[in-house]
């Protein structure tokens, strides 16, 4: 199924991702087969249709549209008098919003791997990551327009040379140490003390993530009702200041369908799953 299934050179990506998965401890433990398959309709979803790749571009030309419409003289008089003159930032994920890692969930799935870090840093590591469509037109565009790109992401520091390498080979301008800002703490996940950062030096013309968490943190470590109110409440803000891109595969919503329980078997996250669905 990898080879059927991976993007680009999929025989020789098969044969490196064997290889340097093959050492995973994980791979030993006993997982009930065929524990990841309700994740390859969503892997499926991000490399073989149309429709995920008009729904990329989609947001990067909104993203452009709203960038357009900053650089705009009019826009500019219209802010207060302190921020005309500060220089504009656009802050910006990298996994799933930039860079497209389905073929590492493809591998894990196709041969029933659950996530773990040993395997993560592996496909880092290769630099094989290629991008979302639409974001490096858009993103060097905003370089060009003398905006500055910040990467924040939660991969982890020590990923930091690997993810720099990925990005400038697949074609990003302006990549490097200064700005891709990763997680540093390996037990915090929260990027709001990042985003403040960023702001304190420059005005945040918009974010763009795949993950709710990626834009504020009043979306953080919500159930899936506080979730939808929060999202229902900041409406405005999103194709505005707030540009998401799409992601099935995994993310904070599916961790709120377990309500953030760790520890949980494979066994009783599918029977959470089965029971969240709203059915007729």
């Amino acid at each position: 199924m990898l080879r059927k299934y991976l993007l680009g050179s999929s025989l020789v990506l098969t044969a490196v991702l064997s290889a340097y998965f093959a050492g995973s401890s994980v791979a030993q433990q006993a997982v009930p087969a065929h524990s990841y398959d309700y994740q390859i309709g969503a892997i499926l979803y991000q490399q073989k249709s149309g429709e995920y790749r008009a729904l990329a571009y989609q947001a990067y030309n909104l993203a452009r549209l709203r960038l357009d419409e900053d650089l705009d003289k009019k826009s500019v008089k219209r802010l207060p008098k302190p921020e005309r003159k500060r220089p504009r930032a656009i802050i910006v994920d990298i996994d799933e919003t930039i860079l497209d890692n389905s073929p590492a969930n493809a591998y894990s799935a196709n041969n029933n791997l659950p996530f773990n870090i040993k395997d993560w840093y592996a496909w880092g590591e290769m630099r094989k990551a290629k991008a979302v469509p639409g974001s490096v037109d858009f993103l060097n565009y905003a370089v060009s327009k003398g905006v500055k790109i910040f990467f924040i992401s939660n991969r982890d520091e020590t990923q930091k040379q690997a993810t720099i390498d990925n990005l400038k080979s697949v074609g990003f301008k302006d990549v490097s140490a200064d700005n891709v800002w990763l997680r540093k703490v390996v037990t915090i996940s929260t990027k709001e003390p990042r985003r403040v950062a960023v702001a304190d030096k420059y005005r945040v013309v918009m974010l763009m993530g795949d993950n709710l968490d990626d834009f504020s943190d009043v979306f953080e470590s919500k159930s899936i009702s506080d979730r939808f109110a929060a999202v229902d409440k900041n409406r405005e803000l999103f194709g505005k200041r707030f540009i998401v891109l799409p992601n099935a595969m995994y993310g904070t919503w599916e961790n709120a369908i377990y309500e953030y329980k760790h520890g949980l078997s494979e066994l009783q996250r599918a029977e959470i799953r089965a029971n969240a669905l709203e059915l007729p």
